[in-house]
């Protein structure tokens, strides 16, 4: 289950985060929340 936390993010990060998104909003043509973003980015990473 989803768990509300707050964090602080560069401005850098969080433009690449947007970026992230805005591009599988492209490809998916549908929505694609920030925190979705973030977690598969997270995802891929760990």
């Amino acid at each position: 289950m989803p768990r509300r936390v707050t964090i602080m993010i560069e401005d850098q990060l969080d433009k690449k985060v947007r970026a992230y998104q805005t591009k599988k909003m492209q490809k998916e043509n549908s929505a694609y929340s920030y925190s979705k973003a973030v977690n598969d980015i997270l995802k891929e990473c760990i």
